[in-house]
């Protein structure tokens, strides 16, 4: 019986996979070409699974050598001579499983290869009348990079010798990793693998005839409907599959391991609850374990001030930061998953991400003396007969924060007033309810949440004071897009900055027709 594996390679006859035949053709498109490119992706997006496809896609007409670098000891890396050594053995081995020339197996086998000279020779001989593509995996596990990228030059010059019509090699090579050599560059610099009198040398690229790698990894709600129309085959569950891919979609923004790792929680969790109820149910139990992919993005986070500045200002300050690849920060959270290009906004990739995340900066912040006072309201006072009080929650916030706003910094309640309001509302939803952050319309002045708790969901809009004309304009964004949800009541909680004598606090239900409002001002 086949099942959601979220463990490393993924395999058909064992597990529900995305059809990515589309995918497979772009990438074959390289291939034919002669190309040489690098597929660097955030962790658990599928590399490996999609290098073990184009492998036997590429058996037809290529002799392919897939190796990896995961697990490889350091030692390898240590000198050419170990490096040569450690290439020769497993591009043998992959052979054994693609190729039925025995002769030209032995021939990789027995090669006496001590260095990158012999190692030029070698590909040359053995590139002379086959064409032979090469995959990589892991490249960033390499311990030694200098030595790595030394392999890369060589790649290079033979890349550009065949192109004159002088030498023979690798007729594609393609690369697999988080890092892209560019990246992997820097952080040999950050891990102090060079010295500043290489950092000339290193800045040089040796990959700089690699082309654009622009193939969409990620799953659209059509491709995700491949893996559930199996699905469905075997288990005969009456799900509406293109509603559910959506609905997957919506959470997951199509990340490979989320989408695997949502389904395999709705059929083994939730024992097939294939709803948006069991989407919402198997996102909170997602977002309530550890897994390797969310220890990934903490670490990073804590290991990076600027990165950790940089996503705590675009999703709880709402700063609206346009998506330029050139920008370090912005280039490295790109690399990681974390960011998206959104319309040439930077914006967090999926939803899964935004809780967790959001979660991570709530845990941290909320040990400080704000963080601290603002909790105090307990969940029995908010949820009644398993139903979650908003009107009552925002009720409380709203005196909470009135005590404290004229004992703390008023700047501090300025740039963290909306985490504030998270630090208050998270403990109350805990166990039974979780909310997200609409990053696409996050801005500046205004972030959006959608809370859902149990069967029930609200639709909360945050705001800074920015003049009562700017507050009409709220009440209409808000109904727009409670219109879209088909909600018929939506909460408006405005953080107003300006001096007491101007302040106009209110909590109150305004009626729109056939909607209402609970309009907060703070």
């Amino acid at each position: 019986m086949r099942k959601f594996n979220v463990t490393g390679l993924c395999v058909p006859d064992s597990d529900y996979m995305v059809d990515i035949s589309g995918k497979l053709k772009q990438i074959m498109a390289l291939i034919d070409d002669g190309s040489y490119f690098t597929i660097n992706r955030a962790r658990q997006y599928g590399k490996t699974t999609t290098l073990n496809m184009l492998e036997k896609t590429l058996s037809s007409d290529y002799v392919c050598a897939s190796i990896s670098f995961q697990g490889v000891g350091d030692r390898s890396f240590e000198t050419p001579q170990a490096f040569c050594a450690l290439l020769m053995n497993l591009i043998s081995r992959a052979l054994r499983f693609t190729s039925s020339d025995d002769s030209y197996i032995e021939s990789w086998v027995d090669a006496d290869v001590t260095d990158f000279p012999m190692l030029d020779r070698h590909i040359s001989k053995m590139c002379k009348d086959k064409k032979m593509v090469l995959l990589v995996d892991e490249v960033d596990k390499t311990s030694n990079n200098q030595i790595f990228l030394h392999f890369l030059g060589l790649l290079r010059e033979k890349f550009l010798l065949r192109r004159a019509g002088k030498d023979h090699t690798f007729h594609s090579v393609v690369l697999a990793g988080v890092y892209d050599i560019k990246n992997i560059k820097l952080k040999m610099m950050n891990e102090a693998a060079a010295t500043p009198a290489a950092e000339s040398k290193i800045l040089n690229s040796p990959w700089n005839i690699s082309v654009d790698f622009d193939v969409d990894m990620s799953f659209s709600p059509a491709e995700i409907a491949t893996m559930l129309d199996e699905y469905e085959s075997d288990h005969n569950t009456g799900m509406d599959v293109a509603a559910m891919s959506n609905v997957i979609y919506e959470y997951t923004s199509g990340y490979p391991y989320l989408v695997s790792r949502l389904c395999k929680h709705i059929d083994e969790k939730l024992c097939g609850e294939w709803t948006q109820d069991g989407a919402r149910a198997a996102v909170k139990i997602m977002l309530s374990e550890p897994n390797t992919l969310f220890d990934d993005i903490r670490k990073n986070l804590e290991n990076n001030k600027k990165l950790y500045d940089f996503m705590y200002g675009i999703l709880i300050k709402g700063k609206n930061v346009k998506f330029n690849i050139d920008d370090a920060v912005i280039d490295i959270a790109s690399m990681y998953g974390l960011v998206k290009n959104a319309d040439g906004k930077a914006a967090v990739s999926n939803r899964v991400f935004e809780l967790r995340i959001a979660d991570y900066f709530i845990s941290t912040e909320s040990h400080d003396s704000a963080g601290k006072q603002i909790a105090g309201v307990l969940q029995n006072d908010i949820v009644k007969d398993g139903r979650f009080d908003m009107e009552l929650c925002l009720r409380k916030f709203a005196g909470r924060y009135k005590e404290l706003f004229g004992k703390s910094n008023a700047k501090f309640f300025e740039e963290h007033g909306r985490l504030l309001f998270l630090m208050y509302l998270t403990p109350l939803i805990n166990g039974q309810g979780f909310y997200h952050i609409e990053s696409r319309l996050t801005d500046l002045r205004r972030m959006d949440l959608v809370v859902d708790f149990g069967r029930d969901q609200f639709i909360i809009e945050l705001k800074l004071w920015n003049g009562d004309s700017k507050h009409e304009d709220a009440y209409e964004q808000l109904l727009g897009y409670m219109r879209s949800r088909g909600a018929s009541d939506g909460y408006l909680l405005t953080f107003d900055f300006r001096k007491n004598a101007h302040k106009q606090s209110r909590a109150e239900w305004v009626e729109f027709g056939d909607r209402r409002v609970f309009d907060v001002v703070v």
